[in-house]
């Protein structure tokens, strides 16, 4: 049955995800954050054409700027949340703070808040804790899962994870948005699969510098070993701070998938080679200028709880030689050998 869906957001995952909504049938209202003015004044001038995915949207989308949200949220069955990380206090005090409390809202937003104690709470986790304060209770659902975006609006077989408390929703927003090449899986482990798909954003980093690394010493050559050996650590670290959070089997795979994809074709990738290549992250920063690189946001949090938690006996810092190793690449800004001893294991 047809919905009216409002995606707030028109970067790169915000487009996917209004695409696919209308390629599902509904209606769909794309709303631009204060940064995607340009982006606004083209698709209504050319005819609903996105100047930088160069794809044009159906004639189901309609669009207005983020002024005009609260219009374009009337009649929504439910509200996309497409921002990046840096908008995320944006989009709590503007459109959380001010939406009907009836009106569902899935988040695409991927990252985690670290905490004092050194516990990590996602981004839903921190919009439901920030709404609580000010009276106002609010079930935040989110869509994760391995999937770039120009695969997404290209088309290709996707699987990705909605999470949530109501069943009811649940089904309601799988039903809209799934299509013939976007598979949905639902699951009420908020927390676990939000941590996978944020911190795997941590790990890809650290096995594109892996591959940028090991290119660059003889780049002829292929490499495979030394990337499958990150890979698997990362996949270990992975795993390990996963089930210490108690995240769900599955929560856990969907995670790893989305380790998969992002090293093999994300912006994570991009700045992970240039850094691992021994470029300073100014220079691969400039590189990249226009990419959000909300990689960089999550490793930092990620290693800060993570020394947290070793400070207070919670873990040992020993278990995280990856996490550790990116963390000091950045705090050092450039490159060293990667510690690859310290990812053996002995079970004997």
């Amino acid at each position: 049955m047809c919905k009216n869906v409002t995606v707030i957001g028109l970067g790169q995952m915000g487009s996917a995800l209004a695409l696919i909504a209308a390629k599902a049938g509904n209606r769909v209202t794309a709303v631009g954050t204060p940064q995607d003015k340009e982006i606004i004044d083209a698709c209504i001038r050319d005819g609903g054409r996105h100047p930088r995915i160069e794809q044009r949207f159906p004639e189901n989308v309609t669009f207005c700027y983020s002024d005009s949200w609260q219009s374009a949220c009337r009649d929504a069955d439910f509200v996309i949340g497409a921002i990046s990380s840096f908008g995320v206090d944006w989009f709590l005090g503007e459109i959380l703070s001010n939406l009907e409390a009836s009106v569902p809202v899935i988040s695409a937003a991927k990252g985690l808040v670290d905490l004092e104690d050194g516990s990590l709470i996602s981004y839903p986790e921190y919009w439901e804790r920030a709404l609580a304060a000010k009276g106002v209770k609010r079930d935040i659902y989110a869509i994760g899962g391995p999937g770039t975006a120009e695969e997404i609006r290209r088309g290709e077989h996707t699987h990705v994870a909605v999470c949530g408390p109501d069943k009811e929703l649940l089904v309601m927003m799988k039903s809209a948005l799934e299509t013939d090449t976007f598979h949905i899986s639902l699951t009420r482990d908020v927390h676990g699969l939000e941590s996978a798909v944020a911190i795997k954003n941590a790990y890809a980093l650290g096995v594109a510098m892996a591959i940028g690394h090991t290119g660059k010493i003889d780049p002829e050559k292929s490499h495979f070993n030394s990337q499958a050996a990150a890979f698997y650590q990362a996949a270990r670290e992975m795993v390990a701070y996963l089930k210490a959070e108690k995240a769900s089997q599955d929560s856990i795979m969907i995670g790893l998938g989305d380790l998969y994809v992002t090293v093999t074709g994300a912006r994570t990738r991009k700045i992970g080679v240039l850094l691992g290549e021994g470029k300073s992250y100014a220079e691969a920063t400039e590189i990249l200028s226009g990419m959000t690189l909300e990689s960089i946001v999550i490793i930092k949090r990620l290693a800060r709880a993570v020394r947290t938690k070793a400070a207070r006996g919670l873990v040992d810092l020993a278990d995280f030689p990856m996490l550790t190793f990116v963390d000091e690449v950045l705090a050092n800004d450039r490159i060293k050998d990667f510690p690859w001893s310290s990812f053996t294991f002995c079970d004997l």
